[in-house]
C-alpha cells in the first residue's frame, strides 16, 4: 500500500477520481436525464459531495496512524480543496440557477431561512482555507496560525452537516449519517488531544520556523 501511494501516479489517479462526480452531473445535465428537478438534484449531489470530501480529508490523520500510512498525507490537500470546488458548485447553483444573481433575494434569504444562514457561514470559513492552502501562505502566517486558522474545517463540516438536516424535511438519515462520521472524527481528535497535550515553549526558547511544508493540508 505505501509503494502505491508513494507512486507519482497516485496523485492524478486521485485528481480525475475526484472530478468523476462533477462529470457525471454535466453529462447528466447535457443528457437531460437528472430527474424531475435537476436544480434541486444538483444542489444536493454537490453538497453531498462537499460534505463528503470534508469527511474524508478530515479522515486521513486517524487512517495514516491506524494503518501507519504517512503517505496520507500527501492526499489532504487535494480532497480539502475538492471539497472547496463542490460547495462552490453548490454555492453556484443557487446563486445562478435558482436567484439569477439577484443579490436582494439572496440577502433575504440568508436571513429569513436559517439552513442558508448556517450553509453561507459553512462557505464562508472554507473559502479562506482555500486561499491560504499553499506552502506559500503557511510562510506568510507562520505554520502555528496557519494551523489554527485551518481548523475551520472542523466547524465547516459541522456547518455542511447542520445545513443538511435543517434543509431536509423528511427523511435525515444521511445528513446524521454524516454527523455521527464527523462526531467519531472529533472525538478522535479530542482523545489524542487529551493523552497528548501541546507541550509549553517559554517566549525566550523559542525559534523561529526555518523550513515550511512543501505542500500546505488541513490539519491533524
Amino acid at each position: 500500500m505505501g509503494k502505491v501511494l508513494s507512486s507519482r501516479w497516485a496523485k492524478p489517479v486521485l485528481f480525475l477520481l475526484c472530478l468523476v462526480p462533477a462529470a457525471m452531473l454535466a453529462a447528466g445535465y447535457y443528457r437531460q436525464d437528472l430527474t424531475a428537478n435537476p436544480l434541486e438534484y444538483i444542489t444536493h449531489k454537490t453538497g453531498d459531495w462537499t460534505i463528503r470530501f470534508l469527511l474524508i480529508a478530515l479522515s486521513i490523520t486517524p487512517l495514516r496512524k491506524a494503518f501507519d500510512l504517512p503517505k496520507l498525507a500527501r492526499f489532504r490537500r487535494m480532497l480539502g480543496l475538492f471539497a472547496f470546488f463542490y460547495v462552490f458548485l453548490h454555492l453556484m447553483t443557487w446563486v445562478w440557477f435558482d436567484k439569477f444573481f439577484d443579490v436582494q433575494e439572496m440577502w433575504k434569504d440568508v436571513l429569513k431561512r436559517r439552513y442558508i444562514t448556517v450553509g453561507m457561514a459553512g462557505f464562508l470559513m472554507l473559502a479562506p482555507l482555500a486561499i491560504t492552502s499553499t506552502a506559500g501562505w503557511v510562510r506568510r502566517l507562520g505554520f502555528v496560525r496557519w494551523q489554527r486558522l485551518h481548523r475551520l474545517a472542523y466547524f465547516a463540516a459541522l456547518a455542511g452537516v447542520i445545513h443538511y438536516y435543517w434543509l431536509v424535511k423528511s427523511d435525515v438519515r444521511l445528513p446524521l449519517m454524516y454527523g455521527a462520521i464527523l462526531a467519531v472524527l472529533m472525538t478522535y481528535r479530542l482523545v489524542v488531544r487529551l493523552r497528548n497535550p501541546p507541550k509549553r515553549i517559554p517566549a525566550h526558547a523559542r525559534k523561529p520556523a526555518v523550513t515550511t511544508p512543501r505542500t500546505a493540508s488541513l490539519p491533524d
